[in-house]
């Protein structure tokens, strides 16, 4: 049993994160960590431990035993256009995938979500460029393909 509570270690680590990365310009990688524990805590997600085939965690309520991949991105006013979401877990037995996206102080302001049958069809037909790895795809892209499920503003979207 930890003194801290999973929250503020979380809250600690969204601190030192972005205090590390307006210091030495460098990131460290714990974004994926603070996504989970985001997604999990706003759309009343089951995380799950260990982490087997892509799947980071099970839905509850309206996503009730979805299978669910977490992905994260930092995007600031200064983020390259064409930022990637990096390599998906294609081969993975999820069914949906969610894209936590998060200010420079790791807080998040939206989460977006994708079926995977449409993912796996922009993957398929990206495939066939020489810049695109096997199961990445461009954050803009991936907001094409998707649905809002949640805003810092205005909390959760109408769920399709």
């Amino acid at each position: 049993m930890t003194v801290y509570s999973l929250d503020k270690l979380i809250a600690e680590t969204r601190r030192l994160a972005a205090e590390y990365k307006r210091s030495t310009g460098q990131s460290l990688p714990v974004s994926g960590e603070i996504a989970r524990h985001d997604a999990a805590r706003i759309l009343d997600l089951t995380l799950c431990e260990p982490r087997v085939g892509g799947v980071d965690a099970i839905g509850n309520g309206k996503r009730e035993g979805q299978r669910i991949q977490i992905k994260s991105r930092i995007l600031t006013t200064d983020s390259k256009s064409g930022t990637r979401l990096g390599q998906l877990n294609t081969s993975g037995d999820w069914n949906t995938l969610l894209l936590i996206i998060m200010d420079e102080d790791y807080e998040p302001c939206e989460i977006y979500e994708a079926a995977r049958d449409d993912i796996m069809d922009e993957v398929d037909e990206a495939a066939g460029s020489k810049r695109a790895k096997r199961g990445a795809l461009s954050v803009a892209k991936f907001k094409n393909i998707s649905w809002l499920v949640w805003t810092r503003e205005t909390g959760l979207e109408a769920v399709l």
